[in-house]
């Protein structure tokens, strides 16, 4: 018994261990949470077992059907991929990114104060020179960033770019650091995005790897999310929807990577400029489902009114139809007149 006792104690310690090096939410079994954890907990089920998360480390983004997808939000110490799988969406999938950009300074405190860390964000010159840079008004109504609290940094080389993210991930005086990669370079592998998630964890603040252009590729984010453009819905007043406006900007997100959410969910997510947050929006043709009745099968619905309407011979209708004498069965007796 202490043999075995043991050696289930060496695989929870394991566990925590394997979990805090790669960023995972810990799983444990029923009544074995550690002592240690003295932060709130989001208790989750993921395969019959209870997983345990922080409150703290999550960042919610507004949405509640999508941060609880996601154990109440995105990790807040951890690499995020945000991926946009086709050129011509280079502006969502960047949009989608300067929004949590404005989560995580808005979590720091108000607009305009001093005492906000700034946003490093990098990219390579490929990606630049296709994507652009993000503008500096636009983004400061977007997402509340001024000028000051977005850093650019334009490297000429993968190489360099991952270097910089690096030694900027440790940081603590950065809010977050935001890498702009184009396409599927073979020098962004596991081992380089590990370095990454590692120094996310280390420094507790949030690193995004942004990919434009890019194909399906193994990293060690444990989040990644397929970000492209959706339709944007019209204003609405207390009186209905306003025609030939514009709305808040909308993101199709797909959920395609996470230890918490089911595999290739997807959401319609609205951007609220002025409250700084996300709300998902419901597909226009979604309704509620009815059961079956559990007495008997479903009711005929009722027929609408009957028409007879006139051939194109102009006949009318009654005696085109109407059989020869000769024509009727002979049970059929003669008309009543009574």
């Amino acid at each position: 018994m202490a043999t075995s006792a043991l050696a289930q104690e060496t695989v929870f310690a394991l566990r925590r261990k394997i979990a805090k090096i790669e960023g995972t939410l810990p799983e444990f079994l029923a009544g074995t949470a550690p002592r240690e954890c003295a932060l709130p907990q989001a208790v989750l089920r993921r395969g019959g077992v209870m997983v345990r998360q922080a409150v703290a480390d999550v960042l919610p983004t507004g949405a509640a059907r999508f941060d609880g997808a996601l154990g109440g939000g995105l990790p807040r110490a951890a690499l995020t991929e945000i991926h946009g799988s086709v050129m011509h969406g280079a502006g969502a999938a960047a949009g989608f990114a300067l929004a949590m950009a404005g989560l995580i300074l808005k979590t720091h405190g108000a607009e305009g104060e001093d005492s906000r860390p700034p946003i490093l964000w990098i990219g390579v010159r490929d990606a630049f020179s296709e994507a652009g840079f993000p503008y500096a008004l636009g983004v400061a109504d977007f997402c509340g960033l001024s000028p000051g609290e977005l850093l650019l940094s334009q490297v000429p080389k993968l190489t360099d770019a991952l270097w910089v993210a690096e030694e900027a991930a440790r940081l603590k005086q950065l809010a977050a650091v935001f890498l702009e990669i184009h396409g599927n370079p073979d020098r962004l592998d596991l081992t380089a995005t590990r370095r990454l998630h590692r120094r996310a964890l280390e420094a507790g603040r949030p690193v995004f790897l942004l990919r434009q252009s890019a194909e399906p590729w193994p990293t060690a984010a444990p989040v990644r999310l397929v970000v492209s453009s959706a339709p944007a819905a019209p204003r609405s007043t207390l009186a209905g929807p306003l025609e030939d406006t514009l709305g808040h900007p909308a993101f199709a997100v797909t959920v395609s990577k996470s230890r918490t959410a089911v595999p290739s969910l997807q959401f319609i997510l609205e951007w609220n400029p002025d409250d700084r947050a996300f709300q998902e929006r419901q597909p226009e043709n979604s309704r509620s489902v009815v059961p079956a009745p559990s007495l008997g099968p479903d009711l005929s619905p009722a027929s609408g009114p009957i028409l007879a309407l006139e051939p194109a011979g102009g006949e009318p209708a009654a005696a085109h139809r109407q059989p020869q004498r000769g024509q009727f069965a002979a049970h059929r007796g003669a008309e009543r007149t009574g």
